[in-house]
């Protein structure tokens, strides 16, 4: 698996945009270059099982920390999107088709890695009937046999293209957590998201807890991409009048010039302004600071969202 991709060959169809300037990060999101004994082992596991991650797809920033405690989200079905979102570091184009041996090869991973909580993303597969729910379920079922007590949490495409099988095969493979994020207010979909319905999305989650009333529902938004305060509380409604439990807010980083512009560093005050309001509307657990990701601290924060939940039914911690 090639560990550089050169950005110019890996987003063909951004390379028409006009460049965006890449402003200059404020010192509270700035993270140092890994360098730990930890950092390596988890590469080496990743690679030795051809697995791809979205820590190093999207070039997320806390993938150093992460990988030193052995932490990787594993992202299923390839590294190539059917997608073209503009604030997203993953290819887009024709994917390869799906690879049998895959989930067997994340269980082991899991295994390996001794994880206690394990996140699993994929690129949207709209090439499949299905959208991949059959797939996440193998991965889900997979891990389930060689790790039974690591809990698992996904993060799911949209399944927009597909029948309503597809997420009741998702969650009849029971996952702890089921993940699918908003990514930004609906106003910026149709420049952030164009191949995306925000009402669709929405539905999605809420459609999960129907299916399931005792699952977990995550869904997360990215600041700084334009967005006013308004609009981000009144995406905290929406998210709480379809059942989410959690709520991860994070500042947008514009991987390349070609990408959506960063329109503001948010503020960590803002940052804690925002976690205070998504409390109040009722969220058992909100992670809302300039570094927070769908993943990051995924493990430690299930704990507090199950403890959250026994107290408020009542039944203690």
């Amino acid at each position: 698996m090639r560990d550089l991709k050169i950005p110019q060959q890996r987003h063909p169809e951004k390379a028409h945009r006009p460049d965006n300037v890449q402003p200059k990060k404020p010192d509270w999101i700035r993270v140092k270059a890994p360098t730990s004994k930890g950092y390596f082992e988890t590469h080496k596991i990743m690679r030795e099982n051809r697995l791809v991650t979205v820590c190093e797809e999207a070039g997320c920033p806390n993938a150093g920390e992460c990988w030193s405690q052995g932490h990787a989200t594993m992202m299923i079905m390839g590294d190539i999107c059917t997608r073209g979102c503009t604030f997203c570091n993953i290819a887009t184009g024709r994917p390869d088709a799906l690879d049998a041996f895959e989930p067997g090869r994340v269980a082991h991973a899991v295994e390996k890695l001794g994880l206690n909580h394990v996140v699993i993303t994929s690129v949207d597969r709209d090439d499949l009937e299905d959208g991949g729910a059959e797939h996440f379920a193998q991965t889900i079922r997979a891990v389930r046999h060689r790790s039974p007590d690591t809990t698992i949490e996904i993060l799911t495409p949209d399944f927009i293209r597909c029948g309503p099988e597809a997420l009741e095969t998702v969650v009849e493979a029971r996952p702890d957590v089921f993940n699918h994020n908003l990514e930004t207010v609906p106003g910026l979909y149709p420049e952030v998201r164009p191949g995306a319905r925000y009402f669709h999305s929405l539905r999605l989650l809420q459609r999960v807890k129907e299916l399931d009333p005792s699952m977990f529902t995550k869904s997360g938004i990215m600041v700084g991409l334009g967005e006013d305060a308004q609009a981000v509380r009144q995406v905290m409604d929406d998210m709480r009048a379809a059942d989410v439990d959690f709520l991860t807010i994070g500042q947008y980083l514009q991987p390349t010039p070609k990408h959506h512009a960063v329109a503001s560093f948010v503020h960590p005050d803002e940052f804690k302004a925002y976690e205070k309001a998504a409390y109040g509307k009722g969220f058992l657990m909100v992670s809302a600071t300039p570094l927070t990701r769908s993943s990051y601290h995924a493990g430690d924060d299930f704990a507090r969202l199950r403890e959250n939940r026994m107290r408020k039914l009542g039944l203690g911690a």
